[in-house]
């Protein structure tokens, strides 16, 4: 009893801890926010702004210390302080952490738009966007007033203009200054595996359309706001400005091909490009470097602080994402199922934890080169310790060319990987009754989740929640996909101690055609001694290791740049920001803070990989000659065929199944007869489903409805 009284004291404290560091989040976020609100006043530019720079002002940083202060550090101090409560999480019963999700913020989490151009939107979701449409109005407007109030007939012939031109030039800036904010928002949504996105409970994967959102915005000011010049320049015979880089201040030029880059990327993001030839968007995506670096150009480093912070954080998460896509991982097997889906096997480093509904990025090298693509992982943290599973469908012509090769008994496969990314926290045991929707391939999502609630209904006293998966195949032989909700083993856990239900439909065929002698392939591959089981890029505390990357390489920065203010520029300017070049200036500080961002990553993860290849020898060396050997050896067959019937597993799945053939599920029928209090809605499949299924959770009708959905192809 002592003991249980010991660690709930430990718990409710480091609970406190978190606690003080949301509030402290809350309160930085809040005064960051004051600042893009005041940004566009009188007061902001003359009262505040003068006061901090006469505060920040100095020889080692000039004029651009007061924009480190205002826009940087805030971000940054936030992203930080969000790796400190994440890190906590791992002393914290997380079995606790889902059952106490509180239920007042359900209500904010009921889709209120379901068919539109924004796709479905919950209350926060449009109480957010609003709130930053706002934003946008209140600053357009703001700036029109304060630069429209000065623009006088007298002052108009004065300049040899007429009225409309000079308010037509004053447009085309506050244009690209209200564009300024939609960027400065930009990057966060991108960067997979952000503390500020796991600290609010998203992630990159659910907040891709804030991207999509944000990019249509940004371009559409920014090509406003380079039309309007351009009009401005012909109409006052100065179109010879469009060819000018000027040593100080603005650069046309390099504000011009940063725009060309940007419309490059928006034209072949439409999703009628997007997803016919997804290649030409990935590839041109990548002028977002471009983009960047001559946005930067154009406007000088010291304003381009305003969209530093959520573009460092993305570099930082980039350039991980580079060091572990380096490593070649051990692949342990591939199955290959009837119905043309695999499952490939990984060994995986035990102290390497993740969420159900996690995704992993996986690049083939003999299937492409360059492509990366996200798979959800189905296997389960707690009983599959030393191995990570994906599965992959059939459905276009990179997993079509892996089928080819796996089918072709193939003895090694040399895969990259990226990952796995997931949720902080789960809530599914919150509910009284989950209910599962998926189609087609949208059932990996639920497979890792009906893992773990096995798992838990196996070995722990929490309630568990009633479970009833509805999925929706277009053949029989899709059903295969079903025999993957238990671990291969299928003795790890009993699926008997959940309540579940599971509901098939195949919609077009009215009997079974599947073989029942068809075959299921298993690959062994042979292993290599450069493979490694996947492990967290940043080992066990990758948290705090993020943390202390985020701060280090800033403090980096900071010195590096002070360094070459104080001690190259400052001598020559004297703080004036007059004589020395603006492009020179900006290109030695992106240079410096990208040598930062490397320097601090690549010590964290040089570091973290040592201690890796220690704790590798250690259970190697512990290992029995047998275990180790266990894998195919050289005289045994690498491809075992069996037949889907034989499996044991099969058996224990088909007590709790029922199959519909030539029907299609009735979603408002199934999710409108549930009488629990609380019923969590999952729903994973093509676009129409998650409509359907959204528009009925938020009728009023089903006031005990939750709606979660998972969607990968945006």
């Amino acid at each position: 009893m002592d003991l249980v009284r010991t660690e709930r004291k430990i718990n409710g404290q480091i609970k406190n801890v978190q606690l003080g560091i949301k509030f402290l989040v809350l309160v930085i976020f809040l005064g960051y926010m004051m600042i893009w609100i005041m940004m566009p006043t009188n007061i902001f530019w003359l009262h505040w702004l003068p006061r901090i720079h006469a505060a920040t002002a100095s020889t080692y940083f000039g004029l651009q210390g007061a924009n480190f202060l205002i826009y940087s550090f805030p971000i940054l101090l936030i992203a930080t302080l969000g790796c400190l409560h994440l890190y906590l999480d791992k002393y914290v019963d997380d079995a606790d952490t889902r059952v106490q999700k509180t239920a007042h913020f359900v209500s904010w989490k009921r889709p209120v738009l379901v068919r539109g151009p924004l796709g479905i939107v919950s209350l926060a979701e449009l109480s957010f966007l609003l709130m930053f449409l706002a934003l946008l109005i209140w600053s357009f407007s703001t700036y029109v007033h304060v630069m429209f109030k000065n623009i006088t007939r007298q002052a108009a012939s004065t300049m040899n203009e007429s009225v409309w031109e000079l308010k037509l030039g004053s447009a085309a800036l506050l244009l690209g200054l209200v564009g300024n904010v939609c960027l400065a928002f930009l990057f966060f949504p991108v960067a997979r595996g952000s503390s500020i996105l796991r600290l609010f409970g998203l992630t990159s994967e659910s907040t891709i359309k804030y991207h999509i959102w944000l990019g249509h915005t940004t371009l559409t000011l920014f090509t406003a706001h380079g039309l309007c010049y351009v009009i401005f320049w012909a109409n006052t015979h100065q179109i010879s400005e469009m060819i000018k880089w000027n040593k100080i201040g603005i650069s046309n030029l390099a504000g011009e091909i940063a725009l060309v880059s940007g419309l490059i990327m928006w034209i072949t993001s439409f999703t009628l490009v997007r997803r016919k030839i997804f290649e030409l968007f990935f590839y041109t995506h990548h002028l977002y470097i471009a983009f960047v670096v001559f946005f930067v150009l154009h406007v000088g480093f010291p304003y381009s602080c305003i969209m530093l912070p959520g573009f460092y954080l993305f570099l930082i998460d980039r350039y991980l994402r580079f060091l572990q896509s380096q490593q070649k991982v051990r692949l342990v097997s591939a199955r290959v199922l009837p119905c043309q889906a695999m499952e490939l096997n990984f060994s995986k480093d035990p102290r390497l934890s993740y969420k159900p509904s996690s995704i992993m990025f996986i690049n083939v090298k003999s299937v492409s080169k360059l492509q990366w693509h996200p798979f959800t992982v189905i296997s389960n943290n707690n009983t599959d310790p030393d191995q990570l599973s994906v599965v992959i469908r059939c459905e276009g012509g990179w997993s079509q060319k892996l089928y080819q090769k796996l089918s072709s008994r193939i003895h090694r496969l040399e895969v990259s990987v990226e990952g796995p990314y997931g949720p902080a926290s789960t809530s599914f045991l919150r509910h009284d009754m989950l209910v599962m929707v998926s189609g087609g391939s949208g059932i990996t999502p639920f497979i890792s989740i009906i893992r773990e609630l096995i798992f838990l209904s196996s070995t722990s006293e929490i309630n568990i929640p009633r479970v009833l998966l509805v999925s929706a195949f277009k053949k029989s032989e899709d059903l295969a996909m079903l025999e993957l909700l238990l671990p291969e083993s299928g003795t790890v856990c009993n699926i008997s101690t959940l309540k579940l239900q599971i509901q098939a439909y195949v919609t077009r065929e009215r009997r079974p055609t599947m073989d029942n002698q068809k075959q299921l392939q298993t690959i062994y591959f042979r292993p290599n001694a450069l493979d490694r089981p996947i492990s967290s890029i940043l080992g066990s505390n990758s948290w705090i290791w993020l943390g202390a990357i985020i701060s280090c390489s800033f403090l980096i920065f900071l010195i590096l740049t002070g360094l070459l203010t104080r001690y190259y520029i400052y001598p020559i300017d004297h703080n004036t920001d007059q004589i020395y070049s603006y492009t020179a200036r900006s290109m030695l500080n992106m240079l410096l803070l990208c040598v930062s961002i490397v320097i601090a990553a690549t010590l964290a993860f040089l570091w973290n990989k040592k201690q890796n290849a220690i704790y590798v020898r250690q259970i190697q060396s512990a290992d029995s000659p047998t275990s180790i050997a266990s894998p195919a050896p050289e005289s045994r067959s690498y491809n075992i065929d069996r037949e889907l019937e034989s499996l044991p597993r099969q058996q224990s799945l088909e007590q709790f199944t029922t199959i519909h053939f030539g029907q299609r599920p009735d979603l408002k029928k199934i999710l409108l007869e549930f009488e629990e209090f609380d019923v969590g809605v999952l729903v994973s499949g093509p676009k129409k489903m998650r409509q359907d299924a959204a528009e009925i959770c938020s009728s009023s009708l089903a006031n005990n409805l939750s709606y979660e959905s998972f969607s990968f192809n945006w």
